[in-house]
This record gives C-alpha cells, sequence and structure tokens, in this order.
C-alpha cells in the first residue's frame, strides 16, 4: 500500500539538529480495505480504503449493503487507491501508518484547500494595487482595464479577474516526514498540508525524490 488516509489535526514545531521545524501532523488511520478490485473483475487492481466513524442512521440503502457485503460498519469516507497486486489484500483488513510511510521518507499530501470566498485581484492574483495619489479616488485595489476594445471585442478567456478563489483539490509533493507515531497513528510532515483543522487528507509515498 502507497497511501493512507487521514485526518489534519493542525501546526506545531518540533526541536531538530538546525533548530525548530513547523511541521503538521495528520492522525493517518488505520484505514480498512471495503473492497477490493480485480483486472479479471474490474479492468484493473485497486483497493478501496474507508476511514472515519458514520453513525449507520445517516446511510443510503445502497452504501449500507455496500458495507454489509464486506462485513464493516459504515465509514464516513471511501477513497480508492491503486495498487500494483490487489491480490494481498482482502476486506476488512487493517492498514496502519506504519506500514505506508517512515521517517525520512518524502510524502505527497492531497485534499481540499481552504476555501477564501469571493476575493480581489491582489489577494487571489497578488496584483501590485493602483496609487494613492495623481486624482486616485477610492480604486486603490481596482484591477484597472481590461484591455478589451473593439478588437477583440470580448475578453479574452483566462484574464486574471476577481472571483472564488480556494476551496479547490490541492496536493503538495514530496513533504518530509519528521516522525511517525505507529501507536497513536500520528505522523508529522515538514511545512503546510491543504485544508482546516479536521480535513481530510490523503498521505502518500511520494511520486518524486521519494
Amino acid at each position: 500500500m502507497n497511501a493512507i488516509l487521514g485526518e489534519k489535526l493542525g501546526m506545531t514545531q518540533i526541536l531538530g539538529s538546525n533548530g525548530a521545524i513547523s511541521v503538521t501532523v495528520v492522525k493517518a488511520g488505520p484505514c480498512r480495505v471495503v473492497q477490493v478490485k480485480t483486472p479479471e473483475r474490474d479492468g484493473y487492481s485497486a483497493v478501496q480504503l474507508g476511514f472515519g466513524d458514520l453513525p449507520p442512521r445517516l446511510l443510503t440503502k445502497p452504501a449500507a449493503g455496500h458495507f454489509k457485503a464486506a462485513n464493516l460498519p459504515p465509514y464516513r469516507h471511501l477513497v480508492e487507491v491503486r495498487v500494483t497486486d490487489s491480490s494481498l489484500y482482502r476486506p476488512g483488513q487493517e492498514i496502519k501508518v506504519g506500514e505506508v510511510l517512515e521517517k525520512g521518507m518524502k510524502a505527497d499530501v492531497g485534499g481540499v484547500g481552504k476555501g477564501k470566498g469571493f476575493s480581489g485581484v491582489m489577494k487571489r492574483h497578488n496584483f501590485a494595487g493602483q496609487g494613492d495619489s495623481h486624482g486616485n479616488h477610492r480604486m486603490h485595489r481596482a484591477m484597472g482595464s481590461i484591455g478589451a476594445g473593439t478588437t477583440p471585442g470580448r475578453t479574452v478567456k483566462g484574464l486574471k479577474m476577481p472571483g472564488r478563489m480556494g476551496g479547490k483539490r490541492v496536493t503538495v509533493l514530496s513533504l518530509e516526514v519528521v516522525e511517525v507515531d505507529a501507536e497513536q497513528d500520528l505522523i508529522m510532515l515538514a511545512g503546510s498540508v491543504p485544508g482546516n483543522r479536521g480535513a481530510l487528507v490523503m498521505v502518500r509515498k511520494a511520486v518524486k525524490g521519494g
């Protein structure tokens, strides 16, 4: 297994050989294998992981049947992970963080970034803004001309303008695994990861420089 689901707990500092290191603490797993997909039946090898408790009263009937087939309690989050050989896994198998990552490795972390709402160009695109003097009146954070005259007579696609910022899926690559606490299912990653406290994240072995 090269990935595991977890919950972002927040950030802190730990002392390293070169001073304080800012780390993000993630409660990674334990996850349960809910479904195994095989090339013979599904055309590819994958494992469906479940994470996070969910009250049975919140289940739909199809979802309840899905968990009943695996003889497992319901999970709040289900994520499919591609694997090389799915025959190594079975429904109900527990996946712990110590089986996926070790101290000193590199990891990629994916999640939904914080939503910033409707934002202007200075916050969203790092525009410098307009000058304070020379007759400028309450236009200091405005974007200015969008440059569309008679030709082409329309706003060019992809133009940097105000709009909804954040709230999209983001993957941060090659974060160092500073510490792994297998007993408490905790992992400390150097730097920041997407999302608010309590957000669902997927931690996997780095695809680059791992």
